[in-house]
């Protein structure tokens, strides 16, 4: 099993992505990891190479530049060479913590897509804080690929997340929800109703209906559906307030006073686990799904320990099978009369 890493993609790189592979080399004993970079560099963190195979690469996308432009004129970028040894057979899998676009251009056009799916969605994985439903997270699909949708594409995201939950985090007859502004079957944009129609119809769906966003963290669904741009403003909110209250949390028994501060020593389990739940860390990257190859991406700002939970849940794809299974899938799909694209 070979993993192609962007190690120069992201505003840690290269160290937190080295950190997160020498943490994940030590526990995957099955797994080798391909580090696509400046050679001098990458051997300057790296010393001991077992597993570790670096590729000196001249270029670097940065945040800054134009994802189609990028792939194209930046051909030995760490980004673009680590996409090509995954278009090539040379890996089984691509990461990168770096620019966004460029990642999903080029899992598009150099990785490719599983013939069958029209809009490739990204799927993130975020908490549910409430105890006792599922296995306490749910799926924002898309959450930033397309900032365009049609209903039909909303439509393609539930059948796709649908997969995903079952054969990725094992969850039977997975709850399928649509992001809108309000629960009720009438309300929303053109948009919403007419996918909502689409998902409604699908008996084979277990379409809980329309979700708002207040109720996504107490566990409303197990699958959320949304339209690139909206799924995006969602996820970057729900990160942003779990930081804000954190740190809110945090300041506050600072202020507090020595009361305070006992109170807080006497609930520190209690915190910890609240930490535990709302850290994004542990649940891996955002999944391009529809991809020929897993495609995984993490944040710009990742750490090392993000980056080895990331290389965690890879592992976890292509240990089962994931793209094999979802092409297969897709067949099935098109023998009930449910083609998800005429291609």
């Amino acid at each position: 099993m070979k993993i192609a890493i962007d190690a120069m993609g992201g505003d840690n790189a290269p160290q937190s992505v080295v950190d997160g592979v020498l943490k994940a080399r030590d526990e995957f004993k099955d797994v080798e990891f391909l580090l696509y970079g400046d050679q001098d560099q990458l051997k300057a963190l790296v010393s001991n190479t077992e597993r570790i195979e670096i590729i000196h690469t001249t270029e670097v996308i940065d945040m800054n530049d134009e994802p189609v432009r990028a792939i194209r004129r930046k051909k030995d970028s760490s980004l673009v060479q680590a996409a090509q040894a995954v278009k090539q057979g040379q890996a089984d899998a691509l990461f990168s913590c770096g620019n966004t676009g460029a990642l999903l251009t080029a899992g598009l056009l150099i990785v490719g897509r599983v013939k069958g799916v029209s809009r490739p969605g990204l799927l993130s994985t975020l908490p549910i804080l409430k105890a006792g439903i599922g296995d306490g997270t749910f799926n924002l699909l898309d959450s930033g690929a397309n900032a365009d949708s049609k209903p039909e594409h909303l439509y393609q995201y539930a059948l796709l997340g649908k997969y995903y939950a079952e054969n990725v985090r094992g969850l039977k007859n997975p709850r399928i929800g649509l992001l809108n502004n309000g629960t009720e079957p009438h309300k929303g944009s053109k948009l919403t109703l007419e996918a909502h129609q689409l998902i409604a119809a699908d008996k084979s769906l277990n379409f809980v209906g329309n979700v708002e966003s207040r109720d996504l963290l107490t566990g409303a669904c197990d699958v959320l559906v949304a339209d690139g741009f909206t799924g995006n403003a969602v996820l970057k909110s729900i990160e942003g307030t779990a930081s804000a209250t954190l740190h809110l949390l945090k300041d506050s028994i600072m202020e507090a006073g020595f009361a305070g501060k006992l109170g807080a020593l006497m609930l520190k389990g209690v915190f910890s686990e609240l930490k535990g739940k709302m850290d994004q860390s542990q649940y891996g990257g955002a999944v391009l799904l529809g991809a020929k190859a897993p495609v995984v991406k993490a944040h710009g700002d990742s750490d090392g320990l993000t980056v080895y939970y990331t290389l965690k849940q890879i592992k976890t794809m292509i240990d089962g099978q994931v793209v094999p299974k979802f092409t297969a899938y897709l067949e099935e799909l098109k023998e009930d009369g449910k083609a998800i694209s005429k291609d």
